[in-house]
């Protein structure tokens, strides 16, 4: 039951592309703190630490710099008739800022359109460092998560191979991340393009859209990668 959670916390962590950011504003003097929620652009790396995109002016920026503990709520309600009995996520951890510039690429993969202020000065990239998730699923489906219990499953080499992948298939078989979206998860439009892969799964991106499809069983490891796209190019043409 822990591992049905787990994988589903893990699968609506990575299917979205935004969250709310709860931080807590520093307290004016003689007053007390406020907690302060906002919408920021996520991305979710290999090991399941949110990447986020900050500027310094935002007020989220004032507030971690002082308390460094937040939480994101990952919302999987939308388009339902009744939303409270659809999945959430509230992921508490820390967050730092980070310079690593791997982290940084799956970012922008993620967000094609935030390299136009991505330079700037005053924005910085920052990871999410998890501590607990609280999963709600709906009415009396509720628990929380350690962390540790959330890992994902490990691919070693993936993370380094991943920008190579990406590039490979969106420049030489974007064919095939039509077949993808269109037969496997039954997505309209063409001109889908992959922005990123872990051990469970690929994601893909059109225009404001974004799509995961998941696979079957985790890779062991990078070399995995391939084999497994090949399958799948053939489950779809099969579909």
């Amino acid at each position: 039951m822990i591992e049905d959670m787990s994988r589903a916390v893990r699968a609506l962590l990575r299917g979205l592309d935004r969250a709310a950011l709860a931080t807590a504003l520093p307290a004016s003097e003689g007053g007390t703190a406020w907690p302060y929620a906002s919408l920021v652009l996520v991305a979710v790396d290999h090991d399941l630490s949110p990447v986020l995109l900050l500027s310094d002016l935002a007020e989220h920026s004032k507030a971690i710099a002082v308390e460094s503990r937040v939480s994101l709520l990952f919302d999987g309600t939308g388009g339902l008739d009744q939303p409270l009995t659809g999945a959430r996520v509230t992921l508490l951890g820390r967050i730092e800022r980070t310079t690593d510039p791997r982290l940084a690429q799956r970012f922008l993969a993620r967000h094609p359109d935030a390299a136009m202020y991505a330079g700037f000065k005053d924005f910085h990239f920052y990871k999410v460092v998890p501590e607990r998730a609280h999963l709600v699923q709906g009415f009396g489906k509720i628990r929380w998560l350690e962390a540790r219990e959330l890992q994902p499953a490990r691919a070693p080499g993936l993370a380094d191979s991943e920008a190579g992948i990406v590039s490979h298939m969106n420049e030489d078989h974007a064919d095939a991340l039509q077949l993808y979206a269109q037969k496997l998860l039954g997505l309209p439009g063409g001109d889908w393009r992959m922005t990123g892969i872990d051990a469970e799964g690929i994601d893909l991106r059109r225009a404001g859209q974004v799509a995961r499809l998941p696979f079957d069983v985790p890779l062991a490891d990078a070399g995995e990668a391939r084999k497994t796209l090949v399958a799948l190019v053939g489950r779809a043409r099969a579909a």
